[in-house]
């Protein structure tokens, strides 16, 4: 497992990435999520209160989010104890995982074993059923955070997905999207660009 933590050598200086807190999709058993608009749940709201004071020392300039809900949530929380309120930018998102959106892991695994099989290799082939690839996420993923470095706001902290903050350490790795699921992001993990 790769370190989540470990600075890239080539992304925008003074860019933190955070995962949003919990829903209760990403309890066992996991849940896809993908564009589905899921609150946090009251753990989720705690962490996001956590993440504040994680990150209250940091001088952060500038608060950005993905528009969905359990990002804009754990934003909104954040940015109301430091004093920013966030901009929002649906290129943040969490993959579009097309079909696969509000069906268990498990139930993916025993219905589609070979789509769920490529999934688990994911890689720059890799597309989720009537949905997005994770090409597709690092690209828009990617020209947002360029363009929020491209402000000058920084320290900047962007609220996100754990998969928007993988396919952005995807870029760093040798392996590219091949070292996708290397990298694990806990809720509210805080990831310096």
């Amino acid at each position: 497992m790769n370190d989540a933590g470990a600075r890239p050598q080539t992304t925008p200086v003074g860019v933190l990435l955070a995962r949003h807190g919990q829903t209760d999709d990403n309890l066992e058993p996991l849940r896809f999520q993908g564009f589905t608009d899921t609150p946090l749940n009251d753990t989720g709201r705690r962490q996001a209160a956590e993440l504040a004071e994680r990150v209250a020392d940091r001088g952060i300039v500038s608060l950005w989010s993905s528009d969905l809900r359990r990002a804009r949530e754990t934003a909104e929380i954040v940015g109301a104890s430091i004093g920013l309120s966030p901009r929002l930018d649906a290129r943040l998102r969490e993959a579009n995982r097309g079909r696969w959106e509000g069906h268990l892991f498990t139930e993916i695994e025993r219905d589609e074993p070979d789509a769920y099989a490529a999934w688990m290799r994911a890689g720059a082939t890799f597309r989720f059923p009537e949905g997005e690839s994770l090409r597709d996420q690092q690209e828009r993923v990617s020209a947002a955070v360029q363009d929020i470095a491209a402000c000058r706001q920084l320290p900047a902290l962007v609220v996100c997905h754990g998969g928007s903050i993988r396919v952005m350490l995807c870029l760093h790795d040798p392996r590219g999207l091949d070292a996708f699921h290397d990298f694990k992001i806990r809720n509210t993990a805080v990831v310096p660009l």
